[in-house]
């Protein structure tokens, strides 16, 4: 008997069945890009095999001026045609189903030519938009249809039609993008009038035995978004213009509240979607923050929706429905939001991967296979550098020890769960135990390897970590200072006035542990009103009136560092926003372009500028020192001084910051060449 009945049941369509109710999410991965289409096959066949019942693509660009960016892919030309059916035959062989989602960017679009509704321009895009006149209008509309004719020339299963996160069908939705005064705006009924339009046009070119999915803005988070009486209207009027299936989009891209961020509660916007459930006939799929099978049923069991999307959790995992059908959930590789090597790697123009898993969009690429002859492998640490390559070592026959002066597996993972917002950390440690458990690996904690100790091993693999790195500080060593790590592992009293040296990943993370009793993250009550997101049937796009309502901070918390540049500059592309709103509602100070002069009794003193002008006393009855890391290399050079090669990861080969990314795509890359 299952453990999931509901997410694995399957959802009959009419006119085909989906073996389960799980969808994977449309990604921006820029494997489309690459123009190597065994490369994009290989990826989503690899999901088909895991078990999902339907997936969608990345966003296919109708026309030139629709791109996200220029180059972006697309059904154009016959070629591409043919392309793509490299995809979706792979994905059928594979007993999978695909749906090419049509994304038209709007005044998104990374481009000059970019089009919309009205003139006004994006805060996240450069380029002002051109307003479309009615022929203009009708030009997208078309090219969107013959896009969705091209997709199942092509062999698709079905198309996703691209509504919501502010992109262009959503562009036309509300007054905020919508000045037009003609045929196409003004009233609901005129400025809703163009997604129906395409809907309708679609199915008619398609035909009846086609998936038409419609991703349709549930709850917009922007100021003038859509009423929830707008979104059922528009949801009936999809319904019947031909939709076969609903998806929920949910906030747009420019809106100023995170929505899939590891910080935000798992299944924080189901309740919105469970709100359109009886008003439409057609299924309807829930999305964001559903990252393992346990909350995806409980979804299904609460009446949220018919289906849930997760996308990402199938970078982390592609087998992910196949370990739930095999009540094997603690082997399933977790998604932990932490967008570093996804949708920061999208907006940053690279290719998509995991964190977890950085085999993901690389499986052509990063192989493993079972070696030629079995070695026996010391990995010496257990934080995720190590454990990458122990894993991948042990998945390919090698027998594997892995030693660890730490009482416990995780290394600097275990710092990181501590800090608010981060509790999915204490999943992915989790799934390390469970997946060290079942590869047989030999576990040896608590014992510090040294040179005799690894003399006997084929290969050995250095994966010792950081170490803090000494600021120089006069008065460092006073009873009123302490070590982030002392902090995060709970050792030490902390004032209630504190002054944190440094404001990379790390000094941020403490910022937030210091000002935080309770997180949010942990109640999704809190979460709502703390960035300010009430319910769409009582305000507009579902922003409150009096905006967000954080808890009050639990200290007073200055955040200094060295560079005269913004806090936080460097932090995730698409999250370091969020850290910086987060401490910003907790009144943390941030302060750059600072000299540490010294510590004392009173708090540190600082001065500015190369000349150390205006000296200052931030008065605390804590300093935190978060000034970087060093590699910790001590065991590395003993071996080399011995004549004993090995082999240094993570931490311990380059300490810029603590990059679990790269220390477990190094790991795991090591592992599989050796």
């Amino acid at each position: 008997m299952t453990t999931y009945p509901h997410m694995l049941a399957p959802l009959d369509l009419g006119f085909t069945t989906l073996k389960n109710r799980v969808l994977m999410g449309s990604m921006h991965t820029g494997l489309e890009e690459t123009r190597d289409w065994n490369r994009v096959a290989e990826f989503y066949a690899a999901r088909a095999r895991g078990g999902v019942a339907l997936m969608v693509t990345g966003g296919m660009a109708p026309n030139k001026e629709g791109g996200v960016f220029p180059g972006a892919a697309g059904l154009y030309t016959p070629d591409d045609i043919a392309n793509h059916r490299v995809v979706t035959e792979r994905v059928h062989d594979a007993g999978g189903k695909i749906a090419m989602q049509i994304l038209h960017a709007g005044r998104y679009a990374y481009s000059p030519d970019c089009v919309a509704p009205s003139a006004v321009k994006s805060p996240i895009s450069p380029f002002p938009p051109k307003e479309l006149d009615a022929d203009g209008i009708e030009k997208q509309i078309s090219d969107i249809v013959t896009a969705a004719a091209r997709a199942k020339e092509a062999g698709y299963d079905g198309v996703e039609v691209m509504g919501s996160e502010g992109y262009f069908l959503n562009q036309f939705l509300v007054t905020h993008t919508n000045k037009r005064t003609d045929d196409w705006g003004g009233s609901y009924e005129n400025r809703m009038r163009l997604p129906v339009d395409v809907v309708r046009r679609v199915r008619e070119a398609v035909g009846p035995e086609f998936i038409v999915i419609y991703r349709l803005s549930m709850i917009d988070l922007v100021p003038n978004g859509s009423t929830w009486a707008e979104v059922v209207t528009l949801a009936k009027a999809i319904e019947a213009a031909g939709a076969t299936i609903l998806n929920t989009g949910i906030g747009w891209h420019e809106a100023r509240i995170p929505t899939i961020a590891t910080s935000v509660p798992r299944r924080a916007f189901t309740w919105v979607t469970k709100k359109l459930m009886g008003e439409v006939s057609i299924p309807v799929i829930t999305s964001n923050r559903i990252n393992m099978p346990d909350v995806a049923e409980a979804v299904l069991a609460d009446g949220c929706a018919d289906m849930v999307s997760m996308a990402r959790p199938f970078l982390a995992d592609p087998d992910f429905v196949a370990k739930a059908q095999a009540n094997a959930a603690a082997t399933i590789a977790p998604c932990i939001a932490c967008n570093q090597a996804c949708l920061d790697h999208t907006f940053g123009g690279k290719l998509s991967s995991c964190l977890v898993n950085p085999r993901a969009c690389y499986e052509t690429e990063l192989v493993v296979t079972k070696a030629d002859a079995a070695k026996v492998i010391a990995v010496v640490g257990a934080g995720p550098a190590g454990l990458s390559a122990a894993l991948t070592a042990a998945e390919r026959g090698h027998k594997v020890t892995i030693f660890d002066k730490a009482s416990e597996i995780g290394g600097q993972l275990n710092m990181a769960k501590q800090v608010p917002g981060k509790e999915e950390f204490w999943g992915l440690v989790d799934y390390y135990r469970t997946m060290v458990a079942e590869a047989g690996i030999t576990l040896r904690l608590g014992a510090t390897a040294d040179v005799a100790a690894l003399a006997d091993f084929d290969e050995v693999i250095i994966a010792t970590g950081v170490i803090p790195r000494d600021p120089a500080i006069p008065g460092q060593d006073g009873p009123n200072v302490l070590s982030y790590i002392d902090v995060l592992r709970g050792k030490a009293p902390v004032g209630d006035r504190v002054a944190i040296i440094g404001a990379g990943g790390i000094g941020f993370d403490v910022a937030e542990f210091l000002v935080t009793d309770d997180s949010p993250t942990e109640n999704l009550d809190e979460w709502l009103e703390e960035w300010g997101v009430g319910d769409p049937e009582e305000t507009r796009g579902g922003l409150r009136a009096e905006g967000p309502q954080p808890e009050k901070p639990v200290r007073q918390v200055t955040l200094l560092q060295r560079k005269a540049q913004k806090l936080g500059k460097n932090l995730g592309k698409t999250t370091g926003w969020i850290h910086r709103a987060a401490l910003q509602m907790k009144s943390v100070q941030m302060i750059g372009g600072v000299n540490y002069e010294r510590i004392d009794s009173e708090g540190l003193h600082v001065s500015y500028g190369e000349a150390r002008e205006n000296p200052t006393l931030i008065a605390a009855d804590t300093i935190v020192l978060c000034a970087g890391q060093l590699p910790e290399r001590s065991l590395a050079d003993a071996l080399d001084a011995a004549g004993q090669s090995c082999h240094v990861i993570g931490g311990a080969d380059v300490a810029a910051e603590l990059d679990a990314k790269r220390a477990i795509d190094q790991g795991t890359r090591l592992a599989a060449s050796l």
